[in-house]
């Protein structure tokens, strides 16, 4: 059983302690923690177990501490990761990864230095209808590939309020990006390879509390195929990706309705199970720490994540298509 150390203790760093703690075939419990506002989560620790220490250098000098699952502020990732690196804890990690390429390779240097499993959370690889979507591409049903289509919208920019840390600029520069649509650059690179340039434009059309709410692209990746992109930070949630190839493609509205259409054919929908994706992660990283498979997104897609990420930004401030280094 790895013993894990929950870094951040707001919603999503709950939503990842719950679930896993309690189940057995996880391979990880949480067993202790750190938070900026302990007083906010001291009950909800307390019913799952988990010792509150007082600061993050307290987490990585507990010997009972095998690894740390890091969910917080996007800006403090990249130190966070080396220093629990260089302490000797595996490192899970929410996205976005690092705000810079630099800082993600150096990240994904002392990971590897150390001899510690680095692993990035971008859950919804781990949807049956996505692996169901990589393998028509890997076996040459859907032909050619020629673009892809993503949208992850949701209504979180409602609850921004001034000093939340979502609410900063700094950590959030193109709205939604850091919080949904980081998610679906990561998808289109488990899809469709390598991301070679981008052009985005992103503006408050609605809000007025400093952030952007409506934020969209055109890429174009290696290979030669393009894809545009949306995510709205106020909007009913959506989550959609397509493919679209000679021979067919492939829309998945949600996690697991699938619509499938060949060129000479009718559409056919096909349900997928409902999975939890946030407890499939955790259990790939436990597995790789103990020697397992590896964690299925490489690192080299983190940092080209990252890189990607990092060109929107340019391309959206100076109005002009960047290539991603």
């Amino acid at each position: 059983m790895l013993d894990t150390a929950i870094i951040g203790m707001g919603r999503w760093g709950q939503t990842l302690v719950d679930s896993v703690q309690g189940k057995n075939d996880a391979g990880l419990r949480f067993v202790a923690g750190c938070t900026g506002r302990p007083e906010r989560a001291a009950e909800w620790a307390a019913r799952q177990g988990i010792r509150i220490l007082p600061d993050f250098d307290a987490v990585l000098a507990d010997p009972a501490v095998k690894a740390v699952a890091i969910a917080s502020p996007h800006q403090m990732h990249a130190e966070q990761v080396i220093a629990a690196a260089r302490a000797g804890k595996h490192v899970f990690v929410e996205k976005p990864f690092t705000m810079t390429k630099a800082s993600a390779e150096a990240a994904v240097a002392a990971c590897r230095a150390a001899g510690v499993v680095m692993a990035l959370g971008h859950n919804r690889r781990f949807l049956p209808a996505i692996a169901e979507m990589k393998a028509m591409l890997t076996d040459g049903r859907r032909g050619t590939l020629l673009h892809v289509e993503g949208q992850f919208s949701g209504p979180g920019a409602a609850a921004y309020k001034p000093g939340m840390w979502r609410a900063s600029r700094a950590e959030s520069p193109l709205g939604g990006m850091g919080g949904m649509g980081i998610h679906m650059v990561d998808m289109f690179i488990h899809l469709a390879g390598r991301i070679s340039e981008v052009t985005v434009q992103s503006h408050a059309r609605v809000i007025d509390n400093g952030l952007d709410d409506t934020t969209a692209g055109l890429f174009r990746f290696e290979s030669g195929a393009t894809a545009n992109f949306a995510t709205l930070a106020l909007a009913p949630r959506l989550w959609r990706v397509g493919l679209f190839g000679t021979d067919a493609w492939a829309v998945l509205h949600g996690h697991e309705s699938l619509t499938i259409c060949q060129r000479d054919g009718a559409p056919e929908t096909r349900s997928f199970p409902t999975t939890d994706i946030e407890n499939a992660e955790l259990t790939a990283f436990a597995t790789a720490v103990a020697g397992g498979a590896p964690f299925p997104l490489p690192v080299e897609d983190a940092v080209h994540g990252v890189a990607v990420y990092e060109a929107m930004i340019g391309a959206a401030a100076s109005g002009s298509t960047y290539r991603v280094a």
